[in-house]
Order: structure tokens, then C-alpha cells, then sequence
């Protein structure tokens, strides 16, 4: 993603809040403190690579707003991701975490590198460097970062471990850890999870049988591949995936078992057998009941909206659909699950970890799942109630939401001193 694109993520993201803090008459302190960010730190260091020479990397911790709670956000290693990128998605952290009432704020981090190039000693000295810049900012009551992009549950343990050396043992300054260090059970597959349960609440709304329903899913990563093998055991028919490298299509429903051990092979969807070849951009197009975008930013936009024949689209991904894109997909009848309400599982169960780490205490699967669906229901359900009644879309809803509570948090707050 270039500069320019990531400069008008954010602006969309402030313009969004803006827009309805005017519209909910919210304060003008308010808004002026929500349309930024709090605290932004920039970082460079130099990690020695296997062959002895040294690499200077860049990397960015922001912190949007922390008001409800302590701050939270992934950490994200893309080759791309500028400061203005982590600002938006910082910002869509800030909603999100409000839209299913989770005591967190919006934050975010980075590291410009690509994680495919580095060896795992590499890799590893990268993140306890980068560790070790952010310890100023991070803790388990100041900003409590998680996975995202290019990041897995053996970097967050070596950010747990490297600030643990700095600060004393400390589970809780971060979520997404293997299950042997404080990990919770079933955060891997929440987001994904969580995407599903929304899906399944949208089709029963707009009337489609779950049974009968097609899917394609663009991103068959950690949440696409997830949430394709959850809505299948649902009995949704799972059509289209794809990857980095493109995808692959049979209307009469995919193989995923195969599919699955197909792309562990081969490092690929592409290729699998009995199905057609599509591009990533096709994917988008295809007839199907739900449409799931679980890559990466701006994949829904205006030059491609109306071709968009899903009757649901359900946002996996952190902003896939932009502003002039999401007015086509309302004007079309297309119902729009918005990223800050269908991709929140993660953050749901990235809080229930953190809590079961400030209480030295596990929970098995079957109790975090069943709390995942239930606050994301009644979520679902608060954002629904709020699009029908102002005759908006569900994601100005969600925001509507989100800002409600946000103001509420501030002004009971106050200013200090």
C-alpha cells in the first residue's frame, strides 16, 4: 500500500468519526480528541542478520485513545505499513473495542519488513529489538498489543518473554501467546469464529437459510481459513478461496480438508484440484450468498462495488470496503457486516486472556467460546437495533455505537488537572 493510500485510510477513518459526532451532537472536546491519536512513537534499530551484516528496520507504536481502559492492538510486520496505516487501524481499534464493550482502547504497531525474507533467528532478534523500543509504552495496564499481519503466537512470546526479562514476569502485557505461556484456549480461531457468528445473525436477518447458503472467502489465512471451516460445519457451501497468490472456484462447494493440506503442501490455494483458476479481484464478483473479505485494505471500492452480487458481505478483514464503495454496496441492498463489529472475536478473546492472566487462572475452550457468542450477538444485536431505527447502515451504526460510549467514558472521566 503507498503512502497516499495510507494517508486517506486515516482521513476516511476521521472523517467517519467527525461526520457522526456532529450528527450525535457529541462535544467538541470529544471530537477533537477522537479525529487523533494520543501517543505516537516512531522507532529505528539495527539487527545483526545470519550473515553478519546489520539492517536498520523502522517501526511504529500508536496509541489512538485510551479513555475505556488500557489501550489494545495488534502488531503488524508488512513490507508496506506506514505511520499512517497504523493511525487508521489504531483508530478502527478505538470502535471496535467500544462497539462489543470490552474496557480496552484502540491501538497499534508495526515494523516495516517482510517476515517471509527473515530466518527465525532473525526474525526473533527483530522482535525482542522492537520489544525492547515499545517497553516505554507497553504493559498490562498501559497498552497490551496481540498478532495481526506477518505476527503469530511465537512473536508474542518473544515480546512477552523480552519484556518480562526488562519489567519482572508479565503474561498480561500481551494476547495471541502459545496456550504454555498464558495463551488462551480457542484464540486462535476467534476471529475467524466471531466472523462466523456474525455472518450466520445477517443471513438469518436478510433471510437466507445457512444450509442452502454459497460463500467465497478472499484471504485464506488465520481468519479465512477459519472462518470457511466454521460456516462449512454450519452447512454453508464454500465455493471460492483465495490467497496472496490468487484462488480457486468450484460452484458445487470446495474440499476444504484437502484445500487445507493442499496449501500446507504447496504454500498455496492455487492449483488445488477440481477447480477453476480466479484472481483475487474475481473473487469479489462471483455469485454467492455471503462474501467474505478477510485479506487485506481496499479490495471493495468504488471501480468494483456494484459488481458485488453477494447479498451479504461480512468484513473479516481490517477496511476492505472504502467510503465510496460502501455507499454503492447500501444503495444496492447489499448488508454490510462492518469490520469494527464482524472481526472483533479476536479482541474479545484477546480481553478473556488478559483477564485469565491478571487472575493466574485458565478457562477451558467450551467457556471462551461461549462467551465469544454471546457478547458478539448481543453486539450484533445493539448494532442492528441502531442501524433500523436511524435508517443507517450498519457500520455508521457501529460507529454510532462506539462513539456514544466513548463520549460517555470522557466526559465521566474529565480532564485532568
Amino acid at each position: 500500500m503507498n503512502t497516499s493510500v495510507d494517508e486517506q485510510a486515516f482521513e476516511n477513518v476521521r472523517k467517519l468519526i467527525n461526520d457522526i459526532c456532529q450528527r450525535m451532537s457529541i462535544s467538541e472536546t470529544c471530537r477533537l480528541r477522537l479525529t487523533g491519536c494520543e501517543r505516537e512513537l516512531t522507532v529505528r534499530f539495527p539487527v545483526k542478520m545470519d550473515d553478519g551484516h546489520v539492517r536498520v528496520f523502522s517501526g511504529f507504536r500508536v496509541v489512538h485513545n485510551d479513555t475505556r481502559g488500557p489501550a489494545k492492538g495488534g502488531i503488524r510486520y508488512h513490507p508496506d505499513v506506514s505511520l499512517d496505516e497504523v493511525r487508521a487501524l489504531a483508530a478502527l481499534m478505538t470502535l471496535k473495542t467500544a462497539v462489543v464493550n470490552v474496557p480496552y482502547g484502540g491501538a497499534k504497531g508495526a515494523v516495516v519488513c517482510n517476515p517471509k525474507d527473515l530466518s527465525l533467528t532473525e526474525l526473533e532478534r527483530l522482535t525482542r529489538r522492537y520489544a525492547a523500543e515499545i517497553a516505554v509504552l507497553i504493559g498490562p495496564n498501559l497498552d497490551i498489543p496481540a498478532p495481526d499481519v506477518g505476527t503469530n503466537p511465537q512473536v508474542m512470546a518473544w515480546i512477552m518473554d523480552t519484556y518480562s526479562q526488562m519489567r519482572g514476569y508479565s503474561p498480561g502485557v500481551i494476547t495471541g501467546k502459545p496456550l504454555e505461556i498464558g495463551g488462551s484456549k480457542g484464540r486462535f480461531e476467534a476471529t475467524g469464529r466471531g466472523c462466523m457468528i456474525t455472518a450466520l445473525l445477517a443471513a438469518k436477518h436478510v433471510r437466507v437459510d445457512a444450509e442452502e447458503a454459497t460463500v467465497a472467502v478472499q484471504g485464506f489465512g488465520n481468519v479465512g481459513a477459519a472462518v470457511a471451516k466454521l460456516l462449512a460445519r454450519e452447512g454453508c457451501l464454500i465455493t471460492a478461496v483465495s490467497d496472496s497468490r490468487g484462488g480457486v472456484y468450484n460452484p458445487k462447494g470446495l474440499d476444504l480438508e484437502g484445500l487445507l493440506a493442499h496449501k500446507t503442501e504447496t504454500g498455496s490455494v492455487v492449483g488445488f484440484k477440481n477447480t477453476e483458476p480466479i484472481t483475487n479481484a474475481e473473487l469479489l464478483e462471483l455469485p454467492c450468498d455471503i462474501l467474505i473479505p478477510a485479506a487485506l485494505e481496499h479490495q471493495i471500492v468504488e471501480a468494483n462495488a456494484a459488481s458485488v452480487k453477494a447479498k451479504i458481505v461480512a468484513e473479516g478483514a481490517n477496511g476492505p470496503t472504502t467510503p465510496e464503495a460502501d455507499r454503492i454496496l447500501y444503495a444496492n441492498g447489499v448488508f454490510v457486516v462492518p469490520d469494527v463489529l464482524a472481526n472483533a472475536g479476536g479482541v474479545i478473546v484477546s480481553y478473556l486472556e488478559w483477564v485469565q492472566n491478571l487472575q493466574v487462572f485458565c478457562w477451558e475452550e467450551a467457556h471462551v467460546n461461549g462467551y465469544l457468542h454471546s457478547m458478539m450477538t448481543n453486539a450484533f444485536a445493539e448494532v442492528l437495533e441502531i442501524s433500523a431505527r436511524e435508517k443507517v447502515d450498519m457500520r455508521t451504526a457501529a460507529y454510532m455505537t462506539a462513539l456514544r460510549r466513548l463520549a460517555a467514558a470522557m466526559t465521566a472521566r474529565g480532564i485532568f488537572p
